[in-house]
C-alpha cells in the first residue's frame, strides 16, 4: 500500500490526482490552507477506495512550521513513498512590474515555500533511502516571456533546484520529478480565455501518476508540451524579444 504526502491539496490537480491514489487504495495525507475543503475532500477520497485519507491545515509561506508540518506527516503515515507539491499561485504581472512586494510575494509562494520544503523532505526521504518527490512547476519556466516573467521565473528556479536535488538524491533510491505543465482550465486560470492546448486538471492528474510510476525525470503535461517547449526555445533572442506572448 502506497503512503502518499499530498501538499497544496486544495488544488485543482491536486484534487484530481488524489482520485486517482484514492482508486489505488493507497493511504493519503493531504495538507492545504482550507479546512472545509480537506475535509470534503478526505469524505470523498474515502468512498473513492482510499485506505485512509489524513489533513491538516497549512500555509505554504509560514516558513518556520514546515519541518513540524512534514515530521506531524511522517508520524501518521510512518513512511512516505510519494511526496507531490502542488501550491502556488498566479501572480498579477503588470503589478510585479512596478511593485518590489507583490513580486516578492510571488517568488515567497511559487519558489521559496516550495524550496523550503524540499530542503526538509530531501533529508527525511534520504534518511528512508527511498520514495519519489514530484513538484508540479510549469512550462512557464522553460523560458522568460514578456506576459507571465515573474511566474516563470520562480518556476525555473524551482525547476533548476529539482535537477540538482534529482542528482544528490539518486544515491539514495530517492526519485525527483518535476511536472511541468502547460494550460490548465482551473480556478486560479478562470479569468483566462481558453483554447484548443487547455487541458482539464484530470489530464494532468493522470500524466502525474504515470510519470511518478515510470520514474520520469521530467514530465511535460500533457505530452505535448515537450515539443511547443523546445520550438519557443529554439527561437533566437533577436525575434523571441519582441513576441508580446
Amino acid at each position: 500500500m502506497k503512503t502518499i504526502l499530498i501538499i497544496g491539496a486544495n488544488s485543482a490537480i491536486a484534487k484530481a490526482t488524489a482520485r486517482l491514489y484514492a482508486q489505488e487504495q493507497c493511504q493519503l495525507y493531504l495538507l492545504g490552507r482550507d479546512t472545509a475543503t480537506l475535509a470534503e475532500q478526505k469524505a470523498d477520497l474515502e468512498i473513492r477506495g482510499a485506505a485512509s485519507v489524513d489533513f491538516a491545515p497549512f500555509d505554504a509561506t509560514h516558513f518556520a512550521i514546515h519541518e513540524a508540518v512534514i515530521d506531524q506527516a511522517l508520524d501518521i503515515l510512518g513512511h512516505i513513498d510519494i511526496v507531490l507539491i502542488c501550491h502556488g499561485s498566479l501572480p498579477d504581472q503588470s503589478l510585479c512590474e512596478v511593485d518590489f512586494d507583490a513580486a516578492s510575494e510571488a517568488f515567497k509562494v511559487n519558489a521559496l515555500s516550495v524550496i523550503s520544503l524540499l530542503n526538509i523532505l530531501a533529508q527525511k526521504m534520504q534518511q528512508q533511502n527511498n520514495g519519489s518527490i514530484a513538484v508540479v512547476t510549469s512550462v512557464a519556466g522553460d523560458r522568460g516571456r514578456q506576459s507571465n516573467y515573474i511566474y516563470g521565473a520562480a518556476k525555473g528556479m524551482v525547476s533548476l533546484y529539482l535537477q540538482g536535488l534529482r542528482g544528490r538524491l539518486f544515491p539514495f533510491n530517492v526519485n525527483v520529478i518535476d511536472i511541468k505543465p502547460g494550460f490548465v482550465d482551473t480556478p486560479m486560470t478562470s479569468h483566462i480565455k481558453k483554447g484548443a492546448l487547455w487541458a482539464s486538471p484530470e489530464q494532468v492528474a493522470h500524466c502525474i501518476v504515470k510519470g511518478i510510476d515510470r520514474n520520469k525525470p521530467t514530465v511535460y503535461a500533457p505530452y505535448f508540451w515537450r515539443y511547443i517547449m523546445q520550438i519557443v526555445c529554439s527561437i533566437p533572442e533577436s525575434i523571441f524579444k519582441k513576441l508580446k506572448f
